[in-house]
């Protein structure tokens, strides 16, 4: 658990708690049910500490089953932790009754919150464990990699574990760097071929003229430089699975062949006459909209079709912001196996980042950064400095500002930029009276990244319009 919500119109009770576990974990705070639940919602919490005295009047009369009910169509795996006063210690016993994992009184006693969170933090830990071995059906060395709380990930672990006991040709549909070829072999291992060859063809990798003798194998003779018999990757696969990643990138003459092998199993040798067979199962993926490259001639109708018989879309990181805290822990725990320096956590500046950022390269973009700052790094835990300067929120140093001569050459960069995206965002919102289609045309960026900038730096593009 990275990350927990307070609900409290008290900021005494805020700052205590924050102060508790600051170092450890990002705190989010609300003045009321509703912009909790706005929050929640955005990016689901595993755990919400809702303080009973210090609620806005039209909140104090509600019972705990009537606030936590929405909150659990978010996330069903949110725990609760209600604070009272020693008088009203019957409104936290009918909360554990109807469903609060545990209670604190006032005044609240920091020992006991960072034992009560610890507990709580194991707990979570092991529902969601246990929520992915229900059924029995993921291996356990892939609950790590099926561990989500976006619904849409959900829905495509849900599809692929229906798809992966079948012979169905799969389709993976993503952008790069989503995990596509990760999700292929996730599939393999549930299959009932998963003790059978899992062969892998980055197509895009290779040449063209190379491209049918590496998946169909060439007869000796076939082309210069065929001294020899060559075995194809489709007879590597026999009985097993063939995982042909940016099939969109494939010529038309392995087009035409590979559409064989979909149809009735058969193909030949390059510069080969003998008709062999394969079994193997086909899992493709693509960047590409295939479908566009068929209205334009570049791809087959008819093989599109084939390929096309179970899609799966994959969301891109930046729509999936609220799995960031597992895919950090996981890169973390690989790091520390691979380089063994004990790391476990970011600093909340670089986490508020990384909410925030578009994540172009996605899963790909967020390991190899991971990787890069944990190589530089030499305490425990990744700091500022060593990551880009687009990618860590410097609103504690801005607000507090160091002398000059304290700072780093690169924490000078980092807040040098952030005040110049700052007044510049400001300048360009005012310029088109806050209007976001154009002023994300004249920044030239979408309007995605203009709403995550303006959030970041917390402008209110309404203080702009006319």
């Amino acid at each position: 658990m990275k990350d927990f919500l307070i609900i409290s119109t008290s900021s005494d009770v805020i700052r205590l708690l924050s102060d508790a576990l600051s170092h450890e974990v990002v705190i989010m705070s609300a003045d009321s049910i509703q912009s909790a639940l706005q929050i929640h919602n955005q990016n689901p919490y595993d755990l919400i500490v809702i303080d009973f005295d210090h609620l806005q009047p039209a909140a104090s009369t509600l019972k705990f089953s009537e606030i936590s009910f929405p909150f659990k169509k978010s996330n069903p795996l949110v725990q609760f932790v209600v604070i009272t006063s020693k008088d009203t210690i019957r409104e936290a016993i009918e909360a554990i009754n109807d469903g609060a994992w545990d209670y604190l009184t006032h005044p609240i006693d920091v020992k006991a919150f960072r034992i009560v969170f610890d507990l709580l933090n194991n707990t979570i830990n092991k529902n969601l464990e246990l929520d992915y071995l229900r059924g029995r059906f993921w291996r356990t060395e892939w609950l790590e990699i099926v561990h989500t709380r976006n619904p849409i990930m959900r829905k495509v672990f849900e599809n692929l574990r229906s798809v992966a006991p079948t012979i169905a040709t799969v389709l993976l549909l993503g952008e790069t760097g989503t995990g596509k070829g990760l999700l292929a072999r996730l599939v393999h291992w549930h299959s009932r071929r998963s003790e059978k060859p899992f062969i892998a063809v980055h197509c895009g990798a290779i040449p063209d003229t190379l491209l049918e003798s590496e998946l169909f194998g060439h007869e000796k003779g076939a082309f210069t430089g065929a001294e020899r018999r060559k075995i194809g990757k489709f007879e590597m696969a026999r009985s097993g699975t063939i995982f042909l990643d940016e099939i969109g990138t494939i010529t038309q003459q392995a087009q035409i062949k590979l559409l064989q092998v979909l149809q009735d199993g058969t193909f030949s040798r390059v510069g080969g006459e003998e008709q062999l067979k394969t079994d193997a199962r086909i899992i493709a993926a693509t960047n590409a909209e295939l479908k566009q490259l068929t209205e334009k001639g570049l791809f087959r109708r008819d093989l599109f079709y084939r390929l096309n018989t179970f899609p799966v879309e994959i969301p891109p990181l930046r729509d999936r912001l609220e799995d960031l805290p597992n895919l950090i822990d996981m890169f973390l725990r690989n790091l520390n196996a691979k380089y063994g320096k004990g790391i476990q956590k970011l600093h909340p500046a670089v986490y508020e980042g990384f909410k925030v950022y578009d994540w172009p390269g996605n899963i790909r973009e967020l390991e190899n950064i991971l990787e890069r700052a944990y190589i530089l790094e030499n305490t425990k835990t990744l700091s500022p400095q060593n990551f880009p300067t687009d990618l860590v929120i410097a609103s504690e140093v801005l607000s507090n500002p160091p002398n000059k001569e304290d700072l780093s050459l690169s924490e000078a960069r980092m807040i040098a930029m952030v005040e110049f995206e700052s007044s510049y965002l400001k300048d360009l919102l005012k310029g088109c009276k806050g209007k976001i289609n154009l002023s994300a045309k004249k920044a030239g960026i979408t309007t995605r990244q203009l709403h995550r900038l303006i959030a970041r730096h917390g402008i209110k593009k309404n203080n702009f319009k006319v």
